[in-house]
């Protein structure tokens, strides 16, 4: 698959520190990533579809939970997608890969300032 990437956007990034008796009461949050593929244009003349991917996360952590919105547009410029359940789910995740960078990368910083201490590293999160 050739892809053309633009630039990836956080259209929302939240830290909270965990409040387990709150918890108690209201059930924790669960971590979970949603990633919707969202088709804006076909180009029959060049072969080509652009793409929004959106992704929505929530990541509960031992002291801390991150949650938010980032998105990103990319050009599939090897033929034309008529709908999102064209893409393989292989495909689907290589797509996604950055976004997951992104929430990755956004975590290490903020832990390494809220903590004062060596950033969190989420790992590899699929």
């Amino acid at each position: 698959m050739k892809v053309i990437r633009g630039e990836e956007t956080v259209n929302r990034y939240h830290f909270d520190l965990r409040n387990l008796k709150m918890e108690e009461e209201h059930g924790a949050p669960q971590t979970r990533y949603n990633i919707g593929f969202h088709l804006v244009e076909k180009n029959e003349a060049e072969q080509s579809t652009s793409v929004i991917l959106v992704m929505h996360f929530m990541n509960v952590q031992e002291k801390f939970v991150v949650s938010g919105v980032l998105s990103q547009q990319v050009k599939l410029t090897d033929g034309i997608v008529d709908k999102p359940s064209d893409i393989s789910d292989e495909d689907k995740r290589y797509l996604a890969q950055p976004l997951f960078e992104l929430v990755n990368r956004l975590t290490y910083e903020v832990t390494e300032i809220a903590f004062d201490a060596p950033g969190i590293d989420l790992g590899e999160v699929r």
